[in-house]
Parts: C-alpha cells; sequence; structure tokens
C-alpha cells in the first residue's frame, strides 16, 4: 500500500473510515439543506440570520471545552462516541420530521443548532483524540490527514446530492437522510476489534486536571501561535455558508443547485490538500505558516472574481490552501502533544477552532448583509494573512529558540490516586510515570 494510505492497512481505521465517509456525507448534505432555509424559505436572504445559527451551533464548543477534554482523557472513548452519535441521529431525525411536516420556523432551527452544538462539543474532542487509538503513533499524521480527506470527501459529495434534492423535492427529505447515514458511524464503532486498539493511559479522578491541561499549553509556545493562527482563521475565515450562499445568490443571481455545486467545488481543493498533508511523514509548524498566507490570498481571489465559474475556481483554491493549512496544524498539535494529555489539548485546539464562530460569524454575516459578499470575503482574506504574519513574527522573535515536548514529568500525571498521596503513592506515581514515558518512546521510536 503506498505512503500516502499506509494508515488504511489497520482494519480499525478502515471500519472507521468507511462510516465516517458514510455519516459525514449525510451531515453535509443536512448543513447545506440548513443553510438554504435559513437564507431563503425562513427569512428574506438574511445572512445575519444565518450566522447567528452558525454562532449557536458552534458556541458549545467554547463553552464546554473543559469538560469535553476531561472526558476524552478520562472514559472510553468509544463508548463516549456511541452516546454521542446517537445523540446526533436524534436531532437530525426530530429536525427532519419539523421540516417534512411543514412546521417548521427559525426558532426551531436555533433550537436544534444549540442542541447539535451541544452534542458536537462532547464528540469532536473525543473523535479526534479516538483517530490516535486506531493507529500507531508513527503513523498518525497520516491517519489524521486521511480522516480530513474521508471529511472532505464527503463535503464534495454531501452539498451536490443535498442540492440536487432541495431543488427536486424539498429540503425536508435531505435531514432525514442525514439521520439515516448515522447507521454507518455506529455500525463502525460496534464493530471495532478493541483487542487491536492502541489505548493511552487514562485519567483518574483529582482535582487541577484542567489547569493541568492548560499549563502543559502555557509552556508550549509552538502549539500557542498555532492556536493563534487556528482562532483567527477559523473564527473570520472558515465561515464558508455565509461566504458561498451570499456570493451564488445575491453577486450571481443562482439557485439551490449552484449553491451545492459550488460547495463541492471547494471540496475538490479540500480533498487536494488533505492529500497532500498525508504524503507528509511529519506534520511542520512551516507548513502551517504557508497554509495560512495562501489561504488569505485565495479568499481575496474569490472575492474579486467576476463570474460564477471564476469564483468557482477561486473557491478550489480556497480549499487547498485551508485544508493544508488545518490539517497540518491538527496533526503538529496531536503528534507533539504527550499521549495523556492529548484529550485537553485537542478540546482546547477545537474549542479555539470552532468556537471563535459565535463571535466570527455574525460579523461576517453582518458585513454581507451591509456591505455585500464580496466584503465578507475580505475580511476572510484578512485573516489568512494576520495569522500567517503573526506566526512569521514569532519564529523571528524565538528564532534559536529549542521547541520540543514538555515532558511529562513536569507535571503532576492525575492517574488513579488520592488528591494529596502519602510518601509511598508519591513514589508509586512517579513509577506510573516513568512506565508512561517508556512506554511513549517505544511507540513512537
Amino acid at each position: 500500500m503506498s505512503a500516502m494510505f499506509r494508515s488504511l492497512r489497520f482494519f480499525n481505521y478502515r471500519l472507521w473510515t468507511i462510516g465516517a465517509i458514510v455519516s459525514n456525507t449525510g451531515a453535509w448534505m443536512q448543513r447545506t439543506a440548513q443553510d438554504w432555509i435559513v437564507l431563503t424559505e425562513l427569512t428574506d436572504h438574511d445572512a445575519a440570520a444565518l450566522g447567528f445559527t452558525m454562532a449557536l451551533q458552534f458556541g458549545p464548543l467554547l463553552l464546554l471545552m473543559p469538560i469535553a477534554g476531561i472526558i476524552a482523557d478520562r472514559f472510553d472513548r468509544r463508548v463516549v462516541l456511541l452516546w454521542t452519535q446517537f445523540s446526533q441521529f436524534i436531532l437530525a431525525l426530530g429536525l427532519g420530521i419539523l421540516v417534512v411536516s411543514g412546521y417548521v420556523e427559525l426558532w426551531h432551527v436555533y433550537v436544534f443548532a444549540l442542541l447539535l452544538g451541544v452534542a458536537t462539543a462532547i464528540d469532536a474532542p473525543v473523535r479526534q483524540a479516538f483517530v490516535s487509538e486506531l493507529v500507531s503513533d508513527k503513523d498518525l499524521p497520516n491517519a489524521v490527514a486521511l480522516n480530513s480527506m474521508s471529511f472532505q470527501s464527503a463535503r464534495l459529495i454531501g452539498p451536490a446530492i443535498a442540492g440536487v434534492l432541495v431543488a427536486a423535492i424539498g429540503s425536508g427529505p435531505v435531514f432525514l437522510v442525514n439521520a439515516a447515514s448515522f447507521a454507518g458511524v455506529l455500525a463502525s464503532l460496534w464493530f471495532i476489534r478493541r483487542n487491536q486498539l492502541y489505548p493511552v493511559a487514562k485519567l483518574g479522578r483529582a482535582k487541577g486536571q484542567i489547569r493541568d491541561g492548560l499549563r502543559y499549553v502555557r509552556n508550549r509556545p509552538d502549539i500557542l501561535i498555532v492556536l493563534v493562527m487556528v482562532f483567527l482563521v477559523g473564527t473570520f475565515g472558515f465561515n464558508f455558508p455565509v461566504f458561498i450562499s451570499t456570493m451564488a445568490t445575491t453577486e450571481f443571481g443562482k439557485g439551490a443547485a449552484e449553491f451545492g455545486l459550488l460547495s463541492s467545488m471547494m471540496a475538490v481543493g479540500a480533498i487536494v490538500g488533505s492529500l497532500l498533508a498525508a504524503r507528509r511523514e511529519r506534520a511542520r509548524l512551516g507548513v502551517v505558516v504557508v497554509g495560512s498566507a495562501f489561504f488569505g490570498m485565495a479568499c481575496l481571489i474569490a472575492a474579486l472574481s467576476p463570474s460564477y465559474w471564476t469564483f468557482g475556481a477561486a473557491l478550489t483554491i480556497v480549499g487547498v490552501s485551508s485544508l493544508t493549512m488545518m490539517t497540518t496544524a491538527n496533526a503538529y498539535v496531536q503528534t507533539s502533544t504527550t499521549p495523556i494529555m492529548r484529550g485537553r489539548v485537542m478540546a482546547l485546539y477545537l474549542a479555539i477552532f470552532a468556537g471563535g464562530t459565535p463571535i466570527g460569524a455574525p460579523i461576517v454575516g453582518w458585513a454581507a448583509n451591509e456591505l455585500g459578499a464580496r466584503w465578507a470575503l475580505g475580511i476572510g482574506s484578512l485573516s489568512g494573512l494576520l495569522a500567517a504574519a503573526a506566526a512569521i513574527i514569532w519564529l523571528v522573535y524565538s528564532r534559536g529558540m529549542r521547541v520540543g515536548r514538555v515532558p511529562e514529568s513536569r507535571f503532576r500525571l492525575r492517574l488513579r490516586f488520592p488528591p494529596e498521596p502519602t510518601p509511598d503513592e508519591e513514589r508509586e506515581l512517579a513509577t506510573q510515570e516513568i512506565a508512561i514515558v517508556e512506554t511513549t518512546t517505544r511507540r513512537t521510536s
């Protein structure tokens, strides 16, 4: 098997990927239909309402980040994912019934967006950290990149199917198809071979575990600058439903099918970006910086595009650059973080990436309403360029500094011991720490 797809030699990862593609395709179908009914059926092309919907859906990621990180590091991630995915299935089914019956109102969409955000806030860091249990540590960068590729493949297929279905039979059936698609990921989680997982040490119940995660990140300036970049681009740049829908309707006068096609065109570039990331043996900070700069330039080109088709071509470049940056940033944070901290660090990463949406989406939606869709894209362009500039300034400032992992011994690993151990228990805890370090070294060698 080629190096690009080396993670697929693991049975559990193959099974997970198949289930994820099915489920993610349905999720992208629902997201496209939801954006469309908010913009064209429940409001009169109100981009601010669409931005508010996004804020409700992604806000819980920020608020629930500390709890989600502890859950990811303390509990069986497979079991947690079974519950969170089932919850999302129920929500998709409920909203679908409302839309099909014709009783849906804007406030219904707001409520379901918020509840889906709560379920996703718990699901996302657990799902990200669970990938590290499906493959060996040396294959983790490739697994993260292929995971992004499967997500973007669904993004390519889902909006296109949704656009055709909305134009042909209406929005309602799209939500029900998404509900049915959860069977794929639930089946993959159920049939995973637990004896072939790569588990890491789990946290016990103790005080200060959230502070440990924050202190770990504070002592990693390389991770801090990645999080700053992810915040800027995630908050003001990754508002694609607002960008694409308003450009399609107000600038080019297109309908649902053309809107779905634009999302698929950007997904083509996103798949290319994911494949390029999958080819790299290591995730490097420099690639994140270059990807951010190219994202800013690509958004600027899209904002200046004179026609529907040139805009679609520019979106392809946006897709390549955005996934090159975000996939590499994700892999860098995961692979450079010590395993017992990974759940909390990834929860912080996802909270910053998606939790900024409640700030950025309403601002971008307001800009699209008041200034025009092209100015909204200009905000996205500026976010990418500022993120790259911030990283370059930090790299120049920190030149000569050694950046590496913070050893576990810098922190009191809160395993299954009382909060205030006796001297004998302290010695036993030190032995446990050494064992974890040795195990981590063997798995990364």
